[in-house]
């Protein structure tokens, strides 16, 4: 049993790159991610402002410059096979962190979370979601160690969810109907007033709980349901953790800046799903040939030219299908939206 394992831990190390990260290495990493946000929060967002298209789009182009731009400094310590499959990873985690943002503008538009208040709550979303994927990533990369079968498992899954969003079979999203809003309702004081940023304020000298707590509640909510899928497709491609946490938090990082540049622009990404359906579907069909019999495993540089491949055809045939069929995203949320309420109804907080 001992020799089984340690004959598969050296086929997984020749698979995908393998080293051992630093203490020292993790906490320099961790103190730059607190950092930024630090200084996103403290400093560039210290008072609340509706975020204007052209400050969403350069913060998005820096966060982007900041995550791509890590893949030198892989390349500089581990080698050409870790930066690539950084890069790769990065790639996966951005694409599919689109849905995120679709998801986001349901709940803020369901909400009705003034727009000057959305980004203290999609902060504090995205704190949460790097905490939340750090235990995924862990817990997932155990069980690939210690039941290496568990990749075959992972990448069924995969496929077949790469179907369902190509097919564009997923559940709509209603807010109403959700676990974390009925469990905040029945639990948690709540009211249905907004009180500036905060997320708990005093109502009768009793402490409340503000809408803006339950949207947090819900956006942390479904980065969860997006981990189950988006957790086993980098784990795909690379099973080094740091490799894996660091592309997640450089993908995650810049969601904030993308919703804001998403929501005022038209919805021209119409087949990046489809995109993103093929992708879950190479990835977990990597995974399934990685075991006997075939054990077979795709060049780290070849993945990461099939994902950017996959990606640029989905946007351009987007952008072009856009130019014939505009459709406006925010159009499409609140029609869904008022679909559930009336013009005087109100969610409860």
């Amino acid at each position: 049993m001992t020799s089984s394992l340690l004959l598969a831990s050296t086929e997984a190390s020749e698979r995908f790159a393998d080293f051992e990260t630093p203490s020292w290495v993790w906490l320099a990493f961790v103190g730059f991610i607190s950092l930024l946000l630090l200084l996103d929060v403290l400093v560039l967002h210290r008072n609340a402002h509706v975020i204007t298209f052209k400050e969403a789009a350069i913060e998005s182009a820096v966060w982007i410059a900041l995550g791509v731009s890590f893949t030198f400094v892989i390349l500089a310590w581990q080698g050409g096979q870790a930066s690539g499959e950084y890069l790769a990873g990065y790639l996966v985690e951005k694409s599919l962190s689109v849905d995120n943002v679709f998801v986001w503008a349901v709940i803020l538009t369901f909400f009705r979370v003034p727009p000057m208040y959305r980004f203290r709550v999609l902060f504090w979303g995205i704190f949460g979601a790097l905490v939340l994927r750090a235990i995924f990533i862990f817990a997932g990369v155990a069980l690939i160690e210690r039941f290496e079968w568990v990749l075959y498992i992972f990448g069924a899954f995969l496929i077949y969810t790469g179907i369902k969003i190509a097919r564009h079979d997923e559940a709509e999203v209603h807010p109403e109907d959700g676990l974390a809003l009925k469990l905040v309702r029945r639990f948690v004081p709540t009211t249905d007033e907004y009180d500036g940023q905060k997320l708990f304020t005093r109502v009768n000298a009793k402490r409340v709980a503000t809408p803006l707590f339950t949207v947090l509640v819900m956006v942390e909510a479904t980065d969860v349901v997006f981990a189950v899928d988006s957790i086993p497709a980098i784990l795909a491609i690379t099973q080094n953790e740091f490799i894996v946490f660091s592309s997640n938090a450089f993908a995650i990082l810049g969601l904030r800046s993308l919703y804001f540049v998403l929501a005022d622009m038209a919805g021209r990404f119409r087949y990046l799903n489809t995109g993103l359906g093929f992708i879950m579907g190479f990835v977990g069909l990597k995974m399934l040939l990685v075991g006997e019999p075939v054990e077979y495993h795709f060049p780290t540089f070849l993945s990461l030219g099939v994902i950017a491949f996959i990606l640029t055809v989905s946007i351009v045939a987007s952008l072009r299908a856009d130019k014939r069929d505009p459709e406006d995203i925010e159009e499409v949320v609140e029609e869904a939206v008022e679909q559930e309420h009336t013009e005087d109804q109100r969610p409860q907080g």
